[in-house]
């Protein structure tokens, strides 16, 4: 008699090819999850610093006390002088008060400061004003 082939031998051997093909396609799936995962933290540190960025460069919404807060730390809207540096690295109100008081003959008035810059004098502008210019004095771009 003949023997009857044993059907069961090619179903077992395809069985165990797709399982280790799906265990590949699993391992694989877990890798691209875990790459977009990674992806959204990027964007979302990427998103912070260009709103940091957006934050540091963006001169009207200074805040009164002349420092900025940038990641919750404060940055220095007057740098210090250092040798070599003009005053084109302060923010443009700042030269203009710099440059009238070095076009001045005598010593100036936080008054005539205001006047010149075409602000009000009343006690409370002026006030503000000299408050300002301790900033660069500090920092050494005023004497």
């Amino acid at each position: 008699m003949d023997a009857e082939p044993d059907l069961r031998e090619p179903t077992t051997a395809r069985r165990t090819e797709l399982e280790m093909q799906a265990e590949k396609l699993i391992r694989q799936l877990q890798e691209v999850r875990d790459e977009l995962e990674e992806l959204t933290v990027a964007e979302r540190v990427a998103r912070r610093l260009a709103e940091q960025l957006h934050v540091v460069t963006e001169q009207e919404t200074t805040p009164p006390g002349g420092d900025r807060q940038v990641a919750g730390r404060a940055v220095l809207l007057v740098p210090r002088r250092e040798r070599d540096t003009d005053e084109t690295v302060l923010a443009e109100d700042y030269q203009r008060t710099i440059d009238v008081m070095r076009g001045a003959d005598t010593p100036i008035m936080v008054k005539q400061v205001c006047g010149e810059l075409g602000m009000s004098i009343e006690p409370a502008r002026a006030k503000a004003l000299r408050a300002k210019l301790n900033r660069p004095a500090d920092r050494g771009w005023l004497r």
